[in-house]
């Protein structure tokens, strides 16, 4: 097969939607070449039993360093992110061992007073200013941000700047050295947060992994585990908040469901999920070995592979009416978290988010509205984490 061009397909939207040369692909080719401006074509999967092979088999790595010891690949070798989403076992299952119990619904459950708190709190903010407010900036990106320095402990006189540099490290489209800078200020506050965790363990994450681990965990594993909750569960849950509410602003019979069904909640937000996909690829995969895929297509040892979520989660495994939000489907399993030893360790919590969020938002606000015309909002351009950028709603 040969090349194609530079494509960039996997991270392009419709609106709400992939786009459409995405379902193409998966019909007609769904294990297909696609080109970066630099670096060796890569292969991309879009359907949902290729890119369940892909991230839940252990014939494809995570490791960084692993995948950038390729010649093609040896420029990304400074860049290595680093974090749970980037090893491979041993020292995966290791560090997954220790965090797994603090994302158990039992530990969660003492989060939810909390979380109703600060989802009260954006809401009566929401209503002092009145219509006109953008949904993005007073209500979506804030949760997170406060849900996280909950998690992690970040004392309350430090949130503000905290909140600050989460939304810094993450404007990709606006200033990149700001946003770099934002990386690095943010690696030396969590870097420190360790620090004092260390000395005086507090009843929160990182303070549960010193009392329970001590020794056994070095304090730069514990702030790339800092690092990567901060990247995993604010940006996407943010999104997520966002994008969901546009729906269901635009779907009176969903809004209803919400508002006014407390039964319906729990399969709403897991059908958006499914439907919105806002991280719309997984972690790029490097082969160990020779791996066959649909169509006989063969996947060549040292080769990367990159599985679109926002692809397989639209796949007709989950019925003909697989574009569509349909809250009554008996379907498998969705991807949006990802799947296999790498599925998303705080999944659980993003849906405690959104579970919470959605109902409080419609029910403070039964008459929420859009205040400028749906194909006036400005979606992120070329994005692994989809998003809308500003969202005014009239309450």
């Amino acid at each position: 097969m040969s090349d194609e061009p530079f494509n960039l397909v996997m991270f392009q939207r419709d609106g709400l939607d992939p786009v459409p040369e995405l379902a193409r692909r998966r019909a007609e080719n769904p294990v297909s070449r696609v080109q970066y401006p630099i670096g060796p074509p890569i292969w991309l999967v879009t359907g949902y039993e290729d890119t369940r092979t892909v991230l839940g088999s252990n014939k494809f790595s995570n490791d960084f360093a692993k995948m950038t010891a390729e010649d093609d690949l040896a420029f990304l070798k400074d860049v290595n992110p680093g974090g749970l989403g980037f090893k491979d076992p041993p020292d995966h299952t290791r560090l997954r061992k220790m965090l797994t119990p603090e994302f158990t619904m039992r530990r969660l459950r003492r989060l939810i007073p909390r979380i109703e708190e600060i989802v009260a709190e954006r809401l009566d903010a929401m209503e002092a200013a009145g219509d006109g407010v953008d949904l993005v900036d007073a209500f979506a990106v804030p949760i997170p941000s406060l849900v996280i320095s909950e998690l992690l402990g970040v004392p309350y006189p430090d949130r503000a700047d905290f909140q600050r540099l989460s939304e810094s490290r993450f404007d990709f489209l606006g200033d990149i050295e700001g946003c770099l800078a934002a990386v690095q200020d943010t690696l030396e506050y969590l870097s420190g947060l360790v620090a004092q965790q260390r000395a005086e363990p507090g009843d929160n994450l990182l303070g549960m992994l010193v009392r329970e681990h001590g020794d056994n965990i070095s304090d730069a594993e514990l702030t790339e585990i800092a690092d990567g909750i901060l990247i995993g569960g604010h940006e996407t849950t943010a999104s997520m908040l966002a994008l969901g509410a546009l729906h269901l602003m635009t779907k009176p019979e969903h809004f209803a469901m919400v508002r006014d069904d407390d039964d319906k909640v729990v399969p709403v937000v897991d059908e958006l999920l499914r439907y919105l996909t806002v991280v719309q690829v997984a972690f790029p995969r490097f082969a160990l070995e020779d791996v066959k895929l649909s169509n006989g297509q063969v996947v060549r040892k040292g080769e990367v592979v990159l599985a679109s979520l926002s692809g397989a989660n639209r796949d007709s495994a989950f019925g003909a009416d697989a574009e569509k939000v349909n809250i009554f489907r008996d379907m498998p399993p969705h991807v949006a978290f990802g799947y296999g030893l790498h599925r998303c360790v705080g999944a659980e919590l993003g849906r405690i988010e959104l579970q919470i969020a959605y109902p409080a938002l419609l029910r403070r606000f039964p008459n929420l509205r859009l205040a400028v015309p749906f194909e006036e909002l400005k979606f992120r351009e070329l994005s692994i984490v989809y998003g809308v950028e500003k969202l005014p709603v009239n309450l």
